[in-house]
Formats: structure tokens, C-alpha cells, sequence
């Protein structure tokens, strides 16, 4: 069971990133040329926001029957010490739950603005800044500090 989520939270993760490069294409382009904000753009908001909440479901269920993470956390004094140990059982978790947070922050905010061009801006801004705490905090393949593959097979 454990591969399997291992290889549905990673190819999960281009579904988060899609998602979340295609709302800030939306959100940058409606706020710098004051278009009004849609229906579409408001679904766009929802499912970026539901796909990275199914991504934290995969990430936290994966979390809780990794060895990585027993080991982590059983061995707390000595892995904390050791890169990939540590990445996977403190790092790795820490940041992505912070882009999350950061996406449904996002979301909220902009749902609750009136103006379209403040329901564009409060996305673009919130959301750049979840891109970037993702992007540092993914296990890339060229990667020198964590190295994981970019697909993994079922």
C-alpha cells in the first residue's frame, strides 16, 4: 500500500502545480488588465484549492505509514541529523503544509473581496508565494541536496 500512495501523492503533485501555474496565469492576467472576475475564475479558485486539499489528504495519509517518517520520528535525535531523514520527516511536510495553508489563504481572501481587480490581485500574490514554498520543498530529480524521480510507476 505504501508504494501505491508513494506513486499517487507524486504524480499528484503535477496536477497541484498545474493547477497552480494556470490560476496565476488567470489571476495575474485579469488584475493587470482589469478584467472582470468570472465564474470560470471562480472555479479555477475552487478546484486549484480542492486539488492541493487532496494533495494534503495523499500527503498526510502517505506521512503516516512512511518508514521515513517512523524512523524520524523514532529516532528523532539521530535523524534529525541525517539530510534525507530529515527532509522527509520534518522539511518536507512543514513547507508543503505551509504552501496549503498558503493556497487556501488564498482562496479565502479572494472569495471575500468585492472588487474583481482585488479578487485578482489577493490570488495572484497569495498564491505566488504558495508556488514558491512548493517549488522549494519538492524532491526534484536534479535536485543535489534530495533527489526523488519525477514519476513514479504504480
Amino acid at each position: 500500500m505504501y508504494a501505491f500512495i508513494l506513486a499517487l501523492h507524486s504524480l499528484t503533485r503535477w496536477f497541484v502545480l498545474a493547477s497552480l501555474l494556470f490560476a496565476l496565469y488567470r489571476a495575474y492576467s485579469g488584475w493587470l488588465t482589469n478584467k472582470s472576475y468570472s465564474k470560470f475564475d471562480d472555479r479555477v479558485r475552487v478546484i486549484t484549492t480542492n486539488i492541493a486539499h487532496i494533495q494534503l489528504t495523499i500527503g498526510l495519509w502517505l506521512y503516516f505509514i512512511s518508514p521515513i517518517a517512523n524512523y524520524f520520528i523514532s529516532h528523532f535525535k539521530e535523524a534529525v541529523h541525517e539530510r534525507q531523514i530529515r527532509f522527509f520527516g520534518m522539511e518536507h511536510v512543514t513547507m508543503m503544509l505551509i504552501g496549503i495553508t498558503l493556497i487556501t489563504v488564498a482562496s479565502s481572501k479572494a472569495k471575500r473581496k468585492t472588487l474583481d481587480k482585488d479578487k485578482f490581485k489577493t490570488t495572484a500574490i497569495w498564491l505566488t508565494i504558495a508556488l514558491l514554498v512548493i517549488l522549494s520543498s519538492i524532491p526534484w530529480s536534479f535536485s543535489p541536496l534530495i533527489s526523488r524521480p519525477l514519476f513514479r510507476p504504480f
